[in-house]
């Protein structure tokens, strides 16, 4: 089973990306949060890998850290919930905020996701309530262990997202702040810059 893949990025799309390693290209499919995490394409990129099997496919499910495939597969192991649900469901809110959805009993926050009925919106609660701590350590521990670069630019995006930006205009905007960062750059200096660029 493939578990990491550490390779160029020859394309991506919202719902897949196809990763170079010693010039066989994989197939992942990913979420959509993923892709805008995702650098352009012709840099390298590094996703640990879930390998699903099926009896007429092997399918490839990538994800930037540990903790999101660990959720990735709780939610895969809810009845009713396939692959393809997982990945809607954690593109669609963004880990963080699945959690606290999950933690709030917001149904109607999770019934927003295309293909989350309320049946399965309160299995979700129901099965994975339980295990938050467990899961928001997994999330916590990899955040930590971004470098200052990643975890300033994931910072900028949420504050891009929140302020009403459109999330493909944040990251462009927190990836040019971020280049432009020098090590002693604080997060308000680097909003100031990210802001700066979407006004251009």
């Amino acid at each position: 089973m493939i578990g990491y893949l550490r390779g160029r990025l020859l394309s991506k799309e919202p719902t897949q990306a196809i990763v170079e390693v010693a010039g066989v290209g994989y197939q992942v499919m990913i979420p959509l949060n993923v892709f805008y995490m995702l650098g352009e394409e012709g840099t390298e990129t590094e996703l640990h890998i879930h390998t699903h099997v099926r009896d007429d496919a092997i399918e490839l499910f990538g994800f930037p850290t540990t903790g999101e495939r660990s959720l990735f597969r709780r939610l895969i192991g809810i009845s009713g919930v396939g692959p393809k649900l997982a990945l809607a469901i954690i593109g669609g809110t963004g880990p963080a905020d699945l959690l606290n959805a999950i933690d709030e009993g917001d149904y109607a926050r999770i019934v927003q996701i295309p293909g989350i009925g309320k049946k399965t919106a309160e299995r979700l609660v129901l099965e994975l309530r339980d295990k938050l701590p467990e899961m928001r350590a997994e999330l916590h521990a990899e955040a930590s262990a971004l470098s200052p670069a990643s975890a300033l630019k994931v910072d900028l995006v949420s504050a891009l997202v929140n302020l009403g930006y459109r999330r493909r205009d944040a990251e462009k905007a927190a990836d040019g702040a971020v280049q432009n960062a020098g090590e002693d750059t604080d997060f308000g200096d680097a909003l100031k810059t990210a802001l700066a660029i979407l006004l251009g």
